[in-house]
């Protein structure tokens, strides 16, 4: 959840803050060629009209840090020109000019950078964003990334838009190796009763429907949150009542995973001495688990090494599993001084 607030009442921890709605798991009841053609449309749906196809007369502008990150994996880093104040992913995203943040994206600022598409998280922005960008003649991509499945199609249709679908296909091949590869290490182990929080004040956690509730069955947990929708605001009585074996601390991040830079100190570990904190169990038995990278909050192309950091908080560090996979850059991400602000 991580990218940022994607309406009022969604926590600062996400965006894209991910992606809403019940979360689409890859094995659902429709065959998987139809789901993800379903997937397709609603993707077209929510991405306005085309731009240039090829990625040479592209000029892209990301207003999220899943979307920049997506963009770098498919190998179309040379094509963006811009960015929210929070991208900070591969590291070269950093020469690029800021637009603004998730939230408050300065549409002046973008239309200076003569961009041909603008994507993004759904986000607090909403369709008055899209609409403005649309009556400037831009193009705009704002597509729901909720499930590992849509976040796939999210890769799948950056692809189309960039002359970069063989990149595509490879982002979309490593998040599939990491989940098989994590599904197989957790097989057999009792699954682990979690809450995953993404921040203290208020408490705002992980609930159905997001892609984080997702991660958590997916490396062998179960979500003690169960209602209230995919981020939900809970006291700490609630968190009492709910008794999780496990808590996840992705509260690092300051702002979520619209924060830049390297993350700050978890907040549950000031918290764990503090009235109410101190007597959830997991708290005091020592079984709060920070997380150890931004990957789990930003559903992007790292999302399948974010799988993995839960499964390792979740059943430890000895679990089978390899080190994080290819960075978002490989495959060609060629990020090249950006011309200037309206250039052509």
């Amino acid at each position: 959840m991580a990218e940022g607030r994607r309406s009022s009442s969604t926590p600062r921890a996400r965006g894209a803050a991910l992606p809403r709605g019940a979360a689409a798991s890859q094995g659902a009841a429709l065959p998987r060629r139809a789901a993800l053609a379903a997937l397709a449309a609603v993707a077209l749906a929510a991405c306005g009209r085309r731009a240039p196809a090829a990625q040479g007369g592209a000029r892209v502008v990301s207003l999220s840090p899943s979307t920049t990150e997506a963009v770098f994996a498919i190998g179309a880093g040379a094509a963006l020109v811009g960015r929210s104040r929070h991208c900070d992913h591969p590291p070269e995203v950093l020469r690029l000019p800021s637009v603004g943040g998730y939230a408050d994206p300065s549409i002046e600022a973008i239309i200076a950078l003569s961009p041909t598409l603008v994507v993004g998280a759904r986000g607090p922005a909403g369709p008055a964003l899209e609409e403005a960008l649309r009556g400037h003649g831009i193009a705009t991509c704002f597509p729901e990334t909720e499930s590992l499945a849509q976040i796939e199609e999210m890769l799948a249709e950056l692809g189309r838009r960039l002359d970069a679908t063989p990149g595509a296909e490879r982002a979309i091949a490593r998040i599939r190796a990491r989940r098989q590869e994590v599904e197989q290490a957790v097989k057999g182990r009792p699954r682990v009763r979690v809450a995953l929080l993404f921040d203290t004040s208020p408490i705002f956690a992980a609930g159905p429907g997001s892609f984080a509730d997702e991660l958590i069955r997916l490396a062998g947990g179960e979500n003690a949150i169960v209602r209230g929708g995919a981020y939900p605001s809970i006291s700490v009585e609630h968190l009492l009542a709910l008794d999780p074996d496990v808590l996840l601390d992705g509260t690092a991040g300051g702002d979520g995973a619209e924060q830049p830079g390297a993350q700050g100190s978890p907040r549950l570990a000031v918290l764990r001495d503090a009235p109410g904190w101190r007597s959830l169990r997991a708290v005091r038995e020592g079984r709060v688990r920070p997380l150890r990278t931004d990957a789990v909050l930003r559903p992007g192309p790292r999302i399948g090494d974010g799988l993995a950091e839960v499964a390792r908080a979740l059943h430890g560090d000895a679990l089978s599993l390899s080190d994080a996979a290819a960075a978002p850059g490989d495959g060609g991400a060629g990020l090249v001084p950006p011309s200037p602000a309206g250039a052509p």
